[in-house]
């Protein structure tokens, strides 16, 4: 099985967006986080139609990319600042009760700047894309 989310990542509740790694190949990664609906952000975005903040979406695939890069370095992981974010697009919301399933590749690697690509899926349909890229510091 897979170590805890918290022995990968820094993050920490109230802002870790991810409960699990449900895979991971060489250069992939899959987790899921399930949202119960009490988290804070959907008390205020929106009042009576919460929409899980597309910037929490993007934070849930950044710690996904940190964990697929804390496995793929075994003697330890540097802190990774993401850099660059590119070619983000939103298809749907996502609501309370949503299952977020992520899936982050790891694309290029040249020094310390790591090069990914992520999606996340609900319910089998697509909800964000993005590229980013991250340096290990």
């Amino acid at each position: 099985m897979f170590p805890e989310i918290k022995d990968l990542i820094p993050q920490r509740a109230p802002f870790l967006f991810i409960d699990k790694i449900t895979a991971f190949e060489d250069k992939k990664i899959s987790t899921s986080l399930a949202l119960t609906g009490q988290e804070d952000f959907f008390k205020g975005h929106f009042p009576g139609n919460p929409i899980m903040p597309g910037v929490l979406l993007q934070e849930a695939l950044f710690q996904s990319g940190a964990a697929l890069m804390a496995l793929k370095n075994k003697e330890g992981s540097r802190l990774g600042v993401v850099t660059r974010v590119q070619n983000a697009k939103f298809k749907s919301m996502v609501r309370p009760g949503d299952t977020l399933e992520m899936e982050v590749e790891l694309t290029d690697s040249i020094s310390n700047a790591s090069y990914m690509k992520g999606s996340t899926r609900v319910n089998g349909k697509v909800v964000l894309v993005i590229e980013f890229a991250v340096a290990s510091i």
